[in-house]
């Protein structure tokens, strides 16, 4: 349409211009030479008046004839009323012109453009609106649904990326309690179990452990269009001293590598004992797996919270990666040639955080720290 305002403005001063035209050729003076007879009378009155030495009538008789004449060759005044409308008609409808432009056909055609880009999925383009014009309000729609389009996406990939997230970290949690149950099965195979408490000891774990997985993979089915966020945490009183030696010595059943003497103290923290469970066993395995060292356990009662340290005696993380160690899929520099998918810190931080504990690294000379700070009473 913009395309067609030029030259319709073009043929409507042609126009214009046309109709003055013949307007003013129409309102032309009279031809002079209808009144030629009367000039001629009136000069030979003016010369019989010279002969007979009648100067002065025959000097005003000349004036008159001059003031008719020119009075009769003077062109018409009617034209120039004629010119002064057709420019200000002209003016007028090119400002009119310049008006459906800017306010109708311009955001008309920038509301296009952005319908075209939108269709194309670029939604990085904002849409510049002005209140001034026809199209202001519904420019601002046009903007304001490009945002939440913008925003829906969004949602969309970090739900996608979280299901990722939450399969994988329930993955790799469902491999710990089976590492676990291979090695009480050896155990019992190889007759380390040689007497029936022990037996009985180990089966108990066996069947611990078969629900710890029949748990992981009912988190894995109820969560798979979930996020960890929203894995669901029970807390419950549990006294942290008993707690944690009982889950010591089932890791430690079958290796002898974990070093905890139970404290002559008692304290009460709010958790979740599954996943207070899931915590320490990570935190095990990370260091079996990256120290291949003894660990030594600590807890130590400080006011009104509790600081269980794990400590092992191998490299240590180097400084450049603690600030990323719980960062999920992260893994350090020093881990490149052991097997994971960066998850279990990253499980270890999030579900601390939800019991509303806090985790630390520190690296020793000798070795690793890490400590866990929980509130209780």
């Amino acid at each position: 349409m913009k395309h067609k305002l030029l030259p319709l403005f073009l043929l409507f001063t042609a126009l214009m211009m046309l109709v003055t035209m013949v307007l003013c050729l129409n309102d032309q003076p009279p031809d002079i030479s209808q009144s030629s007879g009367q000039y001629a009378v009136d000069m030979n009155e003016i010369r019989h008046l010279q002969k007979e030495g009648r100067e002065e009538e025959a000097l005003q008789k000349t004036d008159e004839l001059l003031q008719s004449f020119r009075q009769t060759a003077r062109p018409s005044q009617n034209c120039w009323p004629l010119v002064l409308l057709c420019g200000s008609s002209i003016l007028f409808f090119g400002a009119a012109c310049i008006f459906l432009y800017c306010t109708l056909l311009q955001p008309f055609h920038t509301l296009q453009h952005f319908a075209q880009e939108v269709a194309k999925g670029n939604l990085d383009l904002p849409l510049q609106y002005e209140r001034i014009n026809y199209f202001g309000d519904f420019t601002r729609s046009f903007d304001l649904m490009r945002l939440e389009i913008t925003d829906a996406r969004q949602r969309e990939k970090d739900a996608i990326e979280n299901n990722k997230t939450v399969i994988a970290t329930l993955a790799h949690d469902i491999k710990t309690p089976i590492a676990s149950l291979r090695a009480y099965s050896e155990a019992l195979m190889a007759g380390i179990a040689d007497t029936p408490e022990k037996q009985n000891r180990y089966c108990t774990v066996l069947i611990r452990k078969c629900d710890e997985v029949t748990k992981l993979t009912n988190d894995l089915f109820l969560h798979s269009v979930a996020d960890l966020d929203k894995l669901k945490i029970h807390p419950v009183s549990i006294e942290i001293c008993s707690f944690l030696d009982n889950v010591l010595s089932e890791l430690d059943a079958g290796k002898e590598d974990i070093r905890f003497t139970k404290p002559d103290f008692t304290f009460t923290i709010h958790a979740d004992n599954h996943r207070l469970i899931q915590i320490f066993e990570n935190i095990v395995v990370n260091a079996r797996k990256y120290a291949g060292t003894a660990i030594d356990v600590f807890i130590i009662k400080q006011e009104k919270q509790v600081q269980i340290t794990f400590r092992d005696y191998g490299k240590g993380i180097p400084d450049e990666d603690i600030p990323f160690i719980f960062n999920k899929f992260y893994r350090g520099h020093n881990s490149e040639e052991e097997e994971g998918a960066g998850l279990g810190l990253f499980i270890v931080s999030t579900l601390t955080e939800k019991m509303h504990g806090t985790v630390l690294p520190h690296n020793r000379s000798d070795g690793l720290d890490i400590i866990f700070t929980f509130p209780g009473e």
